[in-house]
């Protein structure tokens, strides 16, 4: 081999692909999640700012919740995406403590990235993530306490502690009452469909005018003008099938040949119509909600009957009607029987922001139940209502789990604690793995010392003295400067939130820092010859 076609380099990837090896790679992802987290950390406690996110339509959202904001801000770099789906996790598992979850992992990586550039291996910085990861979870285990649904209050300063910094202060106890009312009464087996929990959000009054209804809020209008507009004790039927002549299902023709021949046709087809609403009316029912359609004829006979009737009603709305007012959803009017029926006090038509709504309410042991939101601007319902959802999680995760343990930064500050004396029992290079975590763990105190405009130091060295003297709820109370007992204050949370903030955090920096190539196959853009697809992977030289 002669020494040119030696140097002649070989294109193994297609041209244009990005690559990145080693500790370029791994100081590229560290740097992309350590952004994608600070993004967030700004929006962390009860002194947490908002974002305001306009994207390329010109649609605004503001908010302060960790998910929201990641989902908007269209990340495109792989490790980030990473850091939305630490906080996808969280939501989807708890409900709450999304941005605690994000914040955690970009700061194992940050930690990790500083052992790295010590020549520490990223094989057994994991390795000792996943010994502190299921240690740090045995520590919270330890200091949690246990909980009942019949604990109203406590699940009523879960639902503060969940909502407080989400700008619905003024009328956090009003929306706490609500949610927990709301999840005490869909808990069967002490399981929380959070589904049964209908947020229907409408702009208009204040977040003080949001209400609990008893029942289900149904978003159509009533069908005929003669009907009544509102129903006392009304005996309801659910039906999923059209009060309509059926099309046939083959290709088929009828002649006719006279007048009289169209004539008994479409009398035929009436009498058809009216049996069917006979049938309704025979049944007992006074309010009639159908999944199909009604067609017209059909509604003059009901309307005469005083029969109040909606059509097409969703099937998700459906099944909650079933679970609401106990009746069951029928699709033959054959055989209907009274125990068929479901029942609420009352059944009316609202007009709510210019939309006529119809609400089942005063339902007898309803197993699903809705939510008006209102809030004066629509970004403020909207964010009413992901305040509501983060309560609403934060109650169903600490009844399922049954374990509760104090906010403010003492669960994190105690695990950091807890991880300092376990790393102890190691010799290794592991040792400094769980230091690192533990260190980690203290971000949150930080962030939150830091967004109250206090002094993160010397908040941390009073917190870990308070922690080292025994004092397990030891947090910050960010509104005075001092460290004060937080379950005495009143800011608790469920465990499910610290340990899947924990569990999802530590396996997404784990995997990160077990990348140590990344290649980009990119399109090369036609215009300038560069390449186009993967912006922000922190400068890769092509290969």
């Amino acid at each position: 081999m002669n020494t040119q076609q030696a140097n002649q380099p070989i294109l193994v990837l297609p041209e244009g692909t990005l690559r990145t090896l080693g500790k370029g790679a791994q100081a590229a992802n560290i740097a992309a999640a350590k952004q994608v987290a600070d993004a967030v950390r700004t929006t962390l406690g009860p002194k947490g700012m908002d974002k305001m996110l306009v994207d390329s339509l010109g649609d605004i959202v503001i908010t302060n919740d960790g998910v929201t904001i990641l989902e908007e801000m269209q990340i495109e770099h792989p490790a980030g995406k990473m850091l939305l789906e630490v906080a996808k996790t969280q939501d989807e598992e708890v409900g709450d403590g999304t941005t605690t979850a994000a914040v955690l992992a970009g700061e194992f990586l940050k930690k990790a990235g500083e052992l790295i550039e010590q020549n520490v291996h990223p094989t057994i910085i994991t390795k000792g993530f996943k010994l502190a990861n299921k240690e740090a979870l045995k520590i919270l285990e330890n200091i949690s306490e246990k909980i009942t649904p019949d604990d109203t209050e406590t699940l009523k300063k879960i639902a503060i502690t969940a909502m407080t910094g989400k700008g619905t202060e003024k009328a956090s106890e009003h929306l706490a009452s609500i949610a927990v009312e709301a999840v005490k009464s869909v808990i069967s087996d002490n399981k929380v469909n959070q589904d049964n929990i209908q947020l229907e959000k409408k702009q208009g009054g204040s977040s003080e005018d949001t209400e609990l209804i008893k029942g289900i809020i149904i978003d159509k209008e009533i069908v005929h003008p003669s009907m009544p507009r509102k129903v006392e004790n009304a005996k309801i039927l659910l039906l999923d099938k059209s009060l309509e002549i059926e099309k046939m299902e083959t290709d088929s023709q009828i002649q006719i040949t006279s007048p009289e021949q169209l004539q008994k046709f479409m009398e035929q087809e009436e009498k058809m119509l009216k049996n069917m609403v006979d049938k309704v009316i025979d049944s007992g029912c006074n309010v009639l909600l159908c999944q199909k359609g009604i067609d017209d004829v059909a509604q003059h006979y009901l309307a005469k009957a005083d029969i109040l009737t909606a059509r097409r009603v969703k099937k998700s709305d459906m099944e909650k009607l079933a679970r609401a007012t106990g009746g069951k959803i029928l699709s033959n009017l054959s055989d209907i029987s009274e125990n068929d029926l479901g029942f609420a006090g009352l059944v009316e038509e609202k007009k709510i922001a210019g939309d006529n709504m119809i609400f089942v309410r005063e339902c007898k042991d309803p197993k699903a139940v809705s939510i008006l939101i209102r809030g004066g601007t629509e970004h403020n319902t909207e964010e009413v209502e992901r305040a509501l959802k983060d309560a609403i999680g934060g109650i169903a995760s600490a009844i399922e789990v049954g374990k509760i343990l104090a906010g403010g930064g003492s669960p994190e500050e105690e695990v950091a604690k807890g991880l300092r004396d376990f790393s102890q029992k190691y010799s290794g290079r592991e040792q400094l793995a769980i230091q690192a975590f533990a260190d980690a763990m203290e971000i949150i105190p930080r962030t939150l010392a830091e967004n109250a405009g206090l002094d993160p130091i010397d908040i941390l060295v009073n917190l870990r003295a308070e922690h080292e003297k025994g004092n397990v709820n030891a947090g910050i109370d960010v509104y005075n400067g001092k460290i004060i007992d937080m379950k005495e204050r009143g800011v608790i949370e469920p465990l499910k939130i610290k340990t899947q903030a924990i569990k999802s955090a530590s396996e997404a920096a784990e995997m990160i820092l077990r990348i140590d190539d990344i290649i980009a196959a990119s399109k090369l853009n036609k215009d300038s010859g560069s390449s186009g697809g993967m912006s922000g992977m922190g400068g890769m030289p092509p290969y």
